[in-house]
C-alpha cells in the first residue's frame, strides 16, 4: 500500500502544479485583456459615456452596468478561446 500511496501523492502533486500554472497563465492573459479593453473603451466611448453621465445619472448607471457585463462576457470568451488554442499547441 505504501508504493501505491506514494504514486497517488506524486500524481496529485503534479496535478496541483499544472493547475496552479494554468491558473496563473489565465490570470496574466486576463489582466492584459482587461487593461486593453479599458483603454479601448475609454478611447472610443469616453466622450459618449461622459455625455450620458452629465445628462442623466440613471442612464449612466445602466450604461455602466451594461459595459461591465459586456466586458465580462467578451473577455471570458476571448480568454477561453485563447487558452484552448494554447493548450492545443502545447499538446
Amino acid at each position: 500500500m505504501g508504493r501505491v500511496g506514494g504514486i497517488v501523492r506524486n500524481f496529485l502533486h503534479k496535478i496541483k502544479i499544472v493547475s496552479i500554472g494554468s491558473y496563473l497563465a489565465d490570470l496574466a492573459v486576463y489582466a492584459i485583456f482587461v487593461f486593453g479593453y479599458f483603454f479601448l473603451v475609454r478611447h472610443f466611448l469616453g466622450d459618449q459615456v461622459k455625455q450620458v453621465f452629465d445628462a442623466n445619472k440613471k442612464q449612466y448607471a445602466i450604461l455602466a452596468l451594461a459595459l461591465i457585463v459586456v466586458q465580462g462576457v467578451f473577455l471570458e470568451m476571448l480568454t477561453s478561446a485563447m487558452m484552448r488554442v494554447l493548450r492545443h499547441k502545447v499538446r
